[in-house]
């Protein structure tokens, strides 16, 4: 996570000094710095002992209650807020598109390199009274289209079964070499993930099985940028779609992750490639490579639509006081910033022990119920 972090700040401080702004800091972590280095332009370089993200400070902006009417002495260039409306406006837009930028970057080498898999996908087996079985599904149907859309592999069905828990969906299965149109409603319940966590999530109730190898599809340099940019595109599509479910209630809060699931589902990637004994140490480090630069790009994504939420202290609640004060023609009142940018920190430090805790259960680090 660290270098999603990185990445994203490097984002705001590189459109920052692009317009000339002074940088107060650049810093991994919070807290008090376990390392320190002043460059030539008074920025001072900080690794943190707390590692959990990352912030740039530019002089003269207001990340927080206390920073409001405050500029800083001794970095080289303009305070913050002498850039124009539209300059600021950039430079907050910077840090989500590096991550934006980033998993492209990553899905683009690794369909470049490997390519996708293109498979024909059934129904291995049916648990019982389950929604698939109560929709009519059986043993041996082939699935051709879900919602419309066709599947060319598990990842077309599993996905799009996560994303609707009580939501009616439509299948089109292959039976006998005859089309069936089906509706079935996932049930949302507390199951084992693909990583051996214990989390809510949304199943019909059936397992696959590969049916039919079809033929890899490759990509030039070329295609496989414009394909980065494509799954980029469909990822954060699927973090809205998530999103939306759970702030109207259709899906649970426990399935946003933050630090410590992401640190949990590495260490599960990681001892179930290594425990694959049948494979030589060069081929399980090659696989955990690709896994984990994988999961690298699931998380810029969301690092990055995670900041472009509107609170005051995250990238888009700046993006609506810019907003703000190109319509109005002058900055929000600074009491107002002050209150919105501390009701901000409290909302967000709510939401971090919240998705922490349900981590922390989840993960089973205190005995709980977690795999």
């Amino acid at each position: 996570m660290g270098i999603v972090v990185i990445i994203h700040e490097l984002g705001h401080f590189l459109a920052g000094r692009l317009f000339g702004a002074a940088v107060e800091s650049f810093s991994v972590g919070f807290g008090k710095p376990l390392f320190e280095r002043r460059d030539r332009a008074g920025t001072r370089w900080r690794v943190n002992w707390i590692p959990l993200g990352g912030f740039v400070k530019f002089v003269g902006e207001s990340q927080l209650a206390g920073d409001v009417g405050k500029v800083e002495q001794g970095p080289v260039g303009k305070p913050y807020k002498q850039l124009k409306v539209w300059q600021r406006s950039i430079v907050s837009l910077a840090g989500p598109l590096a991550n934006f930028v980033l998993a492209a970057a990553i899905f683009a080498l690794i369909l470049g390199t490997h390519g996708k898999a293109n498979y024909s996908v059934g129904i291995a087996g049916i648990s019982p009274d389950s929604p698939a079985e109560r929709g009519g599904m059986q043993v041996g149907d082939v699935f051709l289209q879900v919602n419309g859309n066709d599947v060319t592999d598990s990842s077309g069905i599993t996905i799009p079964i996560l994303l609707n828990p009580n939501k009616a969906m439509t299948f089109t299965m292959s039976r006998d070499g005859v089309p069936v149109d089906l509706t079935v409603t996932p049930a949302e319940v507390v199951r084992e993930n693909e990583f051996g966590q214990m989390v809510p999530q949304s199943t019909i109730g059936v397992s696959l099985a590969g049916v039919k190898l079809g033929e890899r599809t490759t990509y030039n340099p070329i295609q496989a940028v414009g394909a980065g940019v494509v799954e980029t595109g469909a990822t954060i599509d699927r973090t809205v779609t998530m999103l939306s479910r759970i702030v109207t209630g259709k899906m649970s809060f426990n399935a946003m992750t933050g630090p410590v699931g992401i640190g949990d589902i590495s260490r599960r990637v990681v001892n179930k490639v290594w425990n694959q004994k049948e494979l030589s140490t060069g081929q399980r480090l090659d696989q955990l490579f690709w896994m984990l630069l994988s999961i690298c790009a699931a998380i810029s994504v969301g690092v990055g639509f995670f900041n472009l939420l509107p609170l005051p202290v995250l990238d888009g609640g700046h993006l609506v006081f810019h907003a703000y004060e190109a319509i109005v023609g002058k900055e929000l009142p600074e009491k107002v910033q002050e209150m919105s940018l501390t009701f901000g920190l409290i909302l967000l430090l709510g939401m971090v022990v919240v998705i922490t805790w349900g981590d922390i259960i989840e993960t089973g680090l205190f005995g709980g119920v977690g795999g």
